[in-house]
């Protein structure tokens, strides 16, 4: 009866604990979250990384458009010769800076040798006058000609004094130099960007094409071309980029000060102009420049470096740091990347910090934890 008895409840054990051991080879062992997400920085990751907050921000689009650097055309200035003649001497060639009132060029002219005729005679006449006026006042004093002759002679000297004023001023705008040269000056500081005149040639006064033309440069214009389709995303006063092909590594930054509102029927383009300093002269007249202007989207998301995301096997990770032994690999969906900044739709919440120097460090060491 015993063996009958035991033999039962050994069987019963059995079954239990097959089905125990059963039960435990199916059921899936739990993962730690810290084991597979997240790591303790060493003491040398811990000093090379840098961290940076998710922060709620306006997102930018941003906006690659081509142009040209050109001249700002109010500081623009283009000589002309007001004398016809021969030219002796040019002083400065192209691409010099000259500093206001320096001389460009002398011209020997036969007006200004006329000039320099009347303003002989006009002194001569002046001196004359002067004579005539200190006899006349000698003779009034004596009673031998009346207060009519004297008033006679005081206009003589004034029409005198007024002609001598006159070719004064003449001899200051032509900048006549000696005998009949004619001195052509910078009306104002800055680079000669176009020269059209060369020594022994002969010019004429009535020429239309200036001699010089002559910019300073330290402010220059991006002359931009913007398709009809992105017209409607430009404003002025919009922030721009400006990249040349000189300076590949240099970014110029300005704003759009002016949007011509025709399209060119041959590009189907608008002109928009990017104002830009120039303080060293390093952006030439001509250079072809990209831009890249930025524009608000009308949306709030969170925003993070550029830099602090890594890519891997088509999904978009951060590093969310709390604590030195605290670090989180998180998956986070990109809405898109301007510029040095991402713009995320979800992944991240605001004010969690993210690591931004390094971040594929820190993601190689907590894949192979």
């Amino acid at each position: 009866m015993k063996k009958i008895a035991f033999a039962p409840f050994l069987v019963f054990l059995s079954g239990v604990a097959f089905l125990s051991s059963c039960s435990d080879e199916q059921k899936p062992k739990a993962s730690s979250p810290l084991a597979s997400h997240e790591l303790c920085l060493t003491d040398t990751l811990s000093n090379m990384v840098r961290m940076d907050t998710a922060r709620l921000q306006q997102v930018t689009n941003q906006l690659q458009l081509a142009g040209r650097i050109a001249l700002d055309e109010k500081k623009v200035f283009k000589v002309f010769p007001l004398v016809g003649g021969h030219v002796q001497t040019v002083k400065v060639e192209l691409g010099d800076y000259v500093q206001k009132g320096q001389t460009l060029v002398v011209i020997r002219s036969g007006e200004i040798a006329e000039f320099e005729q009347q303003r002989i005679a006009a002194q001569s006449a002046q001196q004359l006058a002067q004579k005539n006026l200190d006899v006349a006042k000698d003779m009034l004093a004596a009673g031998l000609i009346s207060e009519k002759e004297l008033l006679a002679a005081q206009q003589e000297k004034k029409n005198a004094d007024a002609e001598v004023q006159r070719l004064k001023q003449i001899y200051g705008i032509y900048s006549i130099g000696k005998g009949s040269e004619y001195v052509v000056k910078a009306p104002s500081a800055g680079f000669v960007v176009e020269k059209n005149i060369n020594a022994d040639m002969q010019i004429r006064s009535d020429n239309d094409t200036s001699i010089f033309t002559i910019s300073s440069m330290n402010e220059i214009w991006v002359m931009a071309n913007v398709f009809e389709s992105d017209i409607s995303k430009i404003k002025e006063g919009y922030a721009a980029e400006v990249t040349t092909l000189s300076y590949p590594d240099k970014v110029f930054k300005g704003k759009i000060d002016r949007i011509f509102n025709v399209l060119d029927p041959e590009t189907r383009t608008m002109k928009v102009r990017v104002r830009l300093d120039n303080p060293d002269f390093s952006l030439k007249p001509e250079m072809f420049a990209n831009i890249r202007l930025q524009y608000p989207d009308g949306k709030q998301l969170l925003a993070v470096p550029a830099q602090s995301i890594v890519f891997d096997q088509s999904k978009n990770y951060v590093m969310v740091y709390r604590k030195r032994c605290d670090v989180e690999l998180r998956e986070v969906q990109v809405y898109q990347t301007v510029g040095q900044t991402t713009y995320l739709q979800s992944g991240l919440q605001e004010g969690e910090s993210v690591i931004s120097k390094y971040p594929l460090l820190v993601y190689n060491a907590s894949k192979a934890k």
